[in-house]
């Protein structure tokens, strides 16, 4: 697993929140800064493949940044939160690390905090990158246009993982690491991207910290609201990158769903072919060249 450090924000009464930053963890104010937050169950790991591009790292500061439920980000005092709460730290994490400004991507549920986060940010944000994602909550009309249906795929193991008493020995099963792992990675996933992430995710999710950890992280998925009707609010350009063999969300809800970026300098929907959910991971090549066709274009 990558290196993470923590910083310590303050909302909800305190988060210790996961990051990695490029540059030997050190920030550069001379470099425009990409930040990244990943998907479902993730961790600063899933970036690997732009961390280790130095071209990528050479023309900007690379800070990922684990949501909270994920990786080493850790809550003091609220159990509960959402996907907005997850966006307030990230621009807080920003905060502490002197990060004014940044182009923000996003990988699936990353997708939704980054827009979130420009929304909440539009002064700060410099560009939007959303990667195998949707802008809708898991609605009918979604469902009706190819995108999954979670609710019947995973909501049972909400129910499995609540719990009234603490669960000490709890660890996250197999059958979870392998579906994370199938939808995100595709085809393209091969015996030793499982095991490391199984790995990972049995690492994480451990004990009753675990529990509650992964537990919130499925709910805020299963639970969270559509973004249709703020999409036009936002103001910076957008690059979203799909993958032909998406599984959750397809190709027909992100061609209409980037049309209502009406208030973007610019909003264009570019398909890579045979790309999987986790594009970042999947298909490296043609994201890590989108950041830095964005970067140049809009960060000079």
């Amino acid at each position: 697993m990558a290196a993470t450090t923590t910083i310590t924000v303050p909302h909800l009464g305190g988060i210790d929140a996961g990051y990695r930053l490029s540059n030997n963890n050190v920030y550069d104010p001379s470099k425009p800064t990409v930040v990244l937050l990943n998907s479902m169950c993730m961790t600063v790991s899933l970036y690997e493949p732009q961390f280790s591009d130095e071209t990528l790292t050479n023309a900007v500061n690379l800070l990922a940044i684990e949501p909270l439920g994920h990786g080493a980000t850790h809550c003091h005092s609220a159990e509960h939160f959402t996907y907005w709460d997850s966006a307030i730290m990230a621009l807080q994490v920003m905060d502490k690390l002197g990060v004014e400004k940044a182009f923000l991507l996003g990988t699936s549920q990353g997708g939704w905090i980054v827009t979130r986060m420009a929304l909440l940010a539009p002064e700060r944000t410099l560009g939007l990158l959303p990667l195998g994602t949707s802008m809708d909550y898991e609605s009918a009309d979604s469902r009706s246009k190819g995108c999954w249906d979670p609710v019947s795929l995973i909501a049972s193991f909400l129910e499995k993982w609540s719990s009234s008493v603490p669960t000490p020995e709890f660890i996250v099963d197999d059958v979870w690491c392998g579906l994370v792992g199938g939808i995100g990675f595709g085809r393209g996933g091969t015996e030793e991207t499982a095991g490391f992430w199984t790995r990972t995710l049995k690492q994480v999710y451990a004990g009753d910290e675990g529990r509650k950890k992964v537990r919130m992280a499925l709910m805020c998925l299963l639970t969270r609201d559509g973004l249709l009707m703020r999409l036009g609010d936002v103001r910076c350009p957008v690059y979203w990158l799909q993958g032909t063999e998406d599984t959750p969300f397809a190709t027909t809800v992100p061609a209409e769903q980037i049309t209502k970026f009406t208030g973007s300098k610019e909003a264009k929907l570019v398909m890579i072919k045979e790309g999987a959910h986790y594009l970042n991971s999947t298909n490296p090549g043609e994201v890590n060249a989108a950041i830095l066709e964005m970067v140049q274009k809009y960060g000079m």
